[in-house]
């Protein structure tokens, strides 16, 4: 990605999604760009990130705390817990399917951010939210599906470039917590990076001590970027 060729856009302040007392704020690659789809894996390994159309990166004048990670897929192996998480939920049925909004996506979606989100601002989420925020035509992405007997239980959004994988969402059935079905949509997604041959698992950002980001770091030999390079996230937190 030349910088010389990619506007970017400087949001306005506004409320950070990590820290009730914190302002945040993005750039954004101009989402106009004709090129942007090309644009898109490049832009994943300087740490950006995709929401709906938009992709950005965290430009926080006082807080540099979200921190860029990835797997690198060929060096993963599942630690015991992972191990039981996966013959836990031998039963689902796990399919790749085409983005997009249906009645039974959006009904699982509200359920779980009325459960996960609630007063955060996504727990009132309309349809044209769910279409806006999790895939936009551009983009590279498809829908993991979870069944368990024909009911959707989780749906993980990933989004698929040339030598890697994305981790953008994953939303599930909240009475399903004990199955872990969060670590079971990134595993399910490392064996499609694998199958497919890439390099690497993009899984957003990591925030040291948030009670939200710990679940990264069970995923290893995890990568951080720090002062524009990859390194294993162990060294980078002894920088």
């Amino acid at each position: 990605m030349r910088s010389q060729t990619v506007r970017l856009f400087e949001t306005l302040p506004h409320a950070c999604g990590y820290f009730a007392e914190r302002t945040a704020q993005n750039l954004v690659i101009d989402p106009a760009a004709p090129d942007i789809a090309a644009l898109y894996e490049n832009a994943l390994a300087r740490g950006y990130r995709r929401a709906g159309s938009h992709v950005y990166l965290p430009r926080c004048e006082a807080c540099q705390a979200c921190t860029p990670v990835r797997l690198p897929v060929a060096q993963f192996r599942p630690d015991r817990s992972q191990r039981r998480c996966l013959a836990l939920n031998d039963d689902i049925r796990i399919a790749i399917t085409q983005p997009g909004y249906s009645d039974e996506r959006f009904a699982l979606y509200q359920r779980y951010l009325s459960s996960r989100h609630r007063n955060g601002g996504m727990d009132d989420a309309t349809p044209n939210d769910f279409e806006k925020f999790l895939y936009t035509p551009w983009s590279p992405t498809c829908f993991i599906e979870f069944r368990l007997d024909d009911v959707l239980i989780a749906v993980a959004v990933t989004d698929a470039c040339a030598n890697s994988l994305s981790a953008v969402y994953s939303w599930f059935d909240p009475d399903l917590r004990s199955r872990g079905l969060g670590t079971l949509a990134i595993l399910s997604q490392i064996k499609l990076a694998r199958a497919q041959e890439l390099e690497h698992l993009y899984l957003g950002f990591w925030i040291a001590g948030h009670p939200k980001m710990d679940y990264k770091t069970r995923f290893r030999p995890l990568e951080a970027l720090r002062d524009g390079s990859w390194k294993p996230l162990e060294s980078s937190t002894n920088h």
